[in-house]
Formats: C-alpha cells, structure tokens, sequence
C-alpha cells in the first residue's frame, strides 16, 4: 500500500476511532509531501509541542554563547532568588529541559491567567527531589526557559525565535499566548498550522538543517534524544495508564517505544513524529478529547508501515 492510500485509510480510522483529526503531512526523503486536511488548515494551540520549540530556542541561546545547559537557573533571574525555596539553587537549565528539576507548580488557571508573577511561584516551591534525579512534567518548567531567554537575550521567546526560526521557516508573525505579564507561555500556546508544525518535524528529521542553511546546531538537535530520563510510570492527560510510548523523555522531546522515532507532542493529538528508520516525518493536529497516544496507535496502524 502507498502512502497515499495509506492517508486516505488512516482518515477512515481517525472517523471510525472519533480522533477528530484535522490534518496530516507525511514528509519523505525523496519524495514529494502528502498533505490531507479533514478541516480547516488553520492555526491552533499545538499545545506541550511547544515546548519542543522552546528546547530549540535554548540551543540556539547555547550556540550564541548566552546560556549554558549547565547554568544554574537563577544566575539568569537572580531578581527571583530571594523568594526561591531551599534546593532551587540546584536546578538547571537542563534540568528544567529534561522535566528534572523536581519543581512540581501547575498553572490553576487553564488560560494561564495568574495574579503576580509566575515564575515567582514556581520558584517558591521546594523540589521535591534533587534536581536532575526524578521526572516531574510540568509546563512551569518551561514557563522558566522562556523566561531565561527573555534574560538572557533581552527579547521575549517568540521575538527571539522570529528571525532566528519562525522566519527562515516561513511562518509569518506567529502568536504564541503569554501570561500577564506580557511572557510566551513557553510550555504552550503556540498556534500553529498543520503544515507549519510539519515544518518544525521536517527541521528535526534533518539535524536543525532547512533547505541550504543549518538553523539549529546538529549537536543540539542530536542532544534532544541523548541520555533519555525514565518517565517513571508516567500518565498523560486522558489516559487509563502509562503508554510506553510516553516511557521516556529526552530534551523537550518525548521518545517513542517503536522503530526509534521520537516527536513532539500535545495534548488533543498534536504530534509531529520523526522517523529516522523510515527517513520521514509525520505530523498530524486534532481536537481528540482522549490521550495522544491513541493518535499514535492509529499512525502506526498504517501510515508508518506504508513508508517502507
């Protein structure tokens, strides 16, 4: 079976299994793109698949010589230091990557509406492990990581990633939401077109190279996957249990349990995988009320056999 056919059966699965699918793309080396919309290709919350986005603008800090992986997180907001919790002192800026810092806060409000300043309460909580040792997925950690951008670079996250990314990937005057006061959310809050999120998997397949210009560092991209963490049981949003699929985490980056791919990832059936095997990308957005995974047991049901 052909990819195509294999598209066009995956959107008779996706109707069958109520996956609320809106788009597809399936990029492969040597072929041309499969695009196939079962809505509007408008842009939409990608939702955690923003928090790849953010790994990648703290790489291309690293290589611009503004942070270190291994800086501590208040030499970048020591404005904060004062009100953090004994063993912040600890966390890193690779830790918050990783989902390892052991801070545990959690927006109350679903539209990030937040009296004060959030990174202040996120600080304030104690870790509950040594930072760098136990897995705790919080959006607040990469709320952080946009903030040290903003201190690091002077620019807000989605300013600094404008001439830097969203540009040389022809994404034009992208929103990202932001708290009060005026941050990205970092975690979430991208809002993306299906083809624009495929931009970001197609990056990823090809080491931070787009077309002729190397964007991202390879050995940045190469880092998001190295020296995954346990997710240690990990259930995601909607799910009965753990799926080995979410089993473990890398830099931003959720690693998959078959043939060695690895994607981004949000909740409602955002995902943009990369298949380094299969030398392809597939990207697919939906509005599913059930667990991501679900998504990914139908791709692997028939589009990633069709790619050979």
């Amino acid at each position: 079976m052909g990819v195509h056919e294999a598209v066009r059966r995956f959107g008779r699965i996706s109707a069958d299994r109520g996956l609320r699918v809106h788009g597809l793309v399936v990029h492969q080396r040597g072929a041309a793109a499969v695009d196939e919309h079962w809505d509007l290709d408008l842009r939409r919350d990608v939702f955690s698949a923003s928090k790849t986005v953010t790994a990648l603008a703290v790489g291309l800090a690293e290589a611009e010589g503004l942070l270190s992986r291994d800086d501590p997180v208040l030499r970048h907001l020591p404005q904060l230091a004062a009100r953090a919790a004994p063993g912040v002192e600890l966390v890193t800026v690779d830790s918050l990557l990783r989902m390892t810092s052991g801070l545990t806060w959690r927006w109350a409000a679903p539209d990030a509406d937040h009296p004060g300043d959030p990174a202040v309460d996120v600080l304030a909580g104690r870790p509950v492990a040594t930072p760098g040792s136990v897995f705790r997925y919080r959006g607040g950690s990469t709320y952080l990581l946009s903030r040290v951008i903003h201190a690091c670079s002077g620019v807000d996250l989605r300013d600094f990633l404008v001439p830097r990314l969203f540009t040389p990937l022809g994404i034009a005057n992208p929103q990202w939401h932001r708290c009060p006061l005026g941050h990205s959310l970092g975690a979430v809050g991208l809002c993306l077109r299906t083809s624009e999120l495929a931009a970001f998997g197609r990056l990823l397949l090809d080491s931070g190279r787009w077309h002729d210009h190397q964007l991202v560092p390879p050995d940045f991209v190469s880092a998001l996957t190295s020296d995954p963490v346990d997710t240690d049981g990990h259930v995601a949003t909607g799910a009965p249990g753990p799926h080995p699929d979410n089993a473990r985490y890398g830099r931003g980056v959720w690693l998959c349990a078959r043939d060695d791919a690895w994607r981004m990832d949000g909740i409602h059936g955002q995902v943009s995988v990369v298949l380094p095997r299969h030398d392809a990308c597939v990207t697919v957005t939906a509005g599913y009320p059930g667990p991501t995974s679900d998504v990914l047991d139908a791709l692997w049901s028939v589009v990633v056999p069709a790619l050979g």
